[in-house]
């Protein structure tokens, strides 16, 4: 069993990604997943981020810090686009962690750290051209990471993993939570 804490994306907290949530858990991972907007969702991805903005993604950021402190240090952090902030800061900087699983996100190491360390394993998971995310930066992370795994998928939806919402792609949802238990597996 892994422990996981997974963070929502820009819309909230939304039953898509409870959902998705639910799937490590049924595989035997104990998956935690904080509402860093009390309650809030949003209609539409610019709504969200026009709410994360007045936030400051500092705050959002402060907020999963905070929501991790229970959890024991031997965590994979996971987060979708916003939620992979979070993730990748907690995944860089808190000792004794895992690895991390970001979904439709990831900035480059530097972000919050000199560099990823090497004892924290990584999977990457973006759509080849999905306009909310900079392909590049994930591409660069894994290659600072060294042992990372990238999965680019060809689809320029965003939240391609979120049932809830209208661009979720059932195909590419799978195939995701396929590689995301198959590493949670491994690093149990």
């Amino acid at each position: 069993m892994t422990h996981v804490i997974l963070f929502h994306h820009a819309q909230g907290l939304t039953d898509g990604v409870a959902e998705f949530a639910q799937r490590p858990r049924d595989a035997g991972h104990d998956v935690v997943v904080p509402d860093l907007y009390d309650g809030l969702t949003f209609d539409s991805i610019d709504a969200g981020v026009a709410h994360a903005e007045k936030l400051g993604f500092a705050t959002i950021i402060e907020r999963g810090t905070l929501a991790a402190d229970a959890l024991p240090p031997d965590t994979v952090y996971a987060g979708f686009s916003l939620g992979s902030l979070p993730a990748q800061k907690l995944a860089q900087t808190r000792p004794g962690a895992l690895g991390a699983l970001l979904y439709h996100g990831g900035v480059p190491a530097g972000s919050f750290a000199s560099d990823w360390p090497g004892t924290v394993a990584l999977q990457v998971h973006v759509g080849s051209g999905d306009e909310w995310i900079e392909l590049e930066d994930a591409e660069e992370l894994v290659d600072e990471a060294g042992a990372a795994e990238l999965f680019i998928y060809p689809t320029g939806g965003h939240l391609i993993a979120d049932s809830s919402l209208e661009e979720y792609d059932e195909e590419f949802a799978e195939l995701i939570l396929e590689r995301s238990i198959q590493f949670l597996d491994r690093l149990g």
